[in-house]
């Protein structure tokens, strides 16, 4: 094995090994400050049993985009459309290339999304909208 892997191999697992103190680290201030959270409500509350209270585990939906991929996708979309787009065909095309399933309440969630990136590509100069059709705003790329 060459040096240069080698190198960045244990650099690797040196990064690695950090993040797993600093989970570890974070984990027992978690249960301390759980530990100090129970004794308060015991308080207030003796008979109060821990158990009761189910953990919270918060899952985005599938249909959330992480920073900047929503305004990437609806930018490439227009970029190879042959013309102007309405925000709602932005939006099925989103939605069909991330594979969700096709149903007016994801749609909906989309469009209102796609409108709020074309808005905002609007006011930077990046993309214009040509007319309206019925509720959607047309939209191309400003060339």
């Amino acid at each position: 094995m060459t040096d240069y892997a080698l190198d960045a191999l244990k650099r690797k697992r040196a990064e690695m090994t950090g993040e797993i103190a600093l989970c570890h680290a974070r984990l027992q201030q978690l249960s301390t400050d759980l530990e100090h959270l129970d004794a308060t409500l015991r308080l207030f509350a003796p008979d109060f049993v821990q158990e009761s209270v189910l953990p919270k585990v918060f899952v985005p939906p599938k249909s959330w985009s992480k920073r900047g991929e929503m305004s990437r996708a609806v930018l490439s979309i227009l970029r190879v459309a042959k013309g102007p787009l309405s925000t709602r065909e932005i939006a099925a095309m989103i939605v069909d290339q991330r594979g969700l399933e096709n149903d007016a309440g994801i749609l909906n969630i989309m469009t209102r999304r796609v409108g709020h990136v074309l808005r905002d590509k609007r006011q930077a100069g990046l993309v214009r909208s040509v007319e309206e059709t019925g509720l959607w705003l047309q939209w191309e790329i400003v060339r």
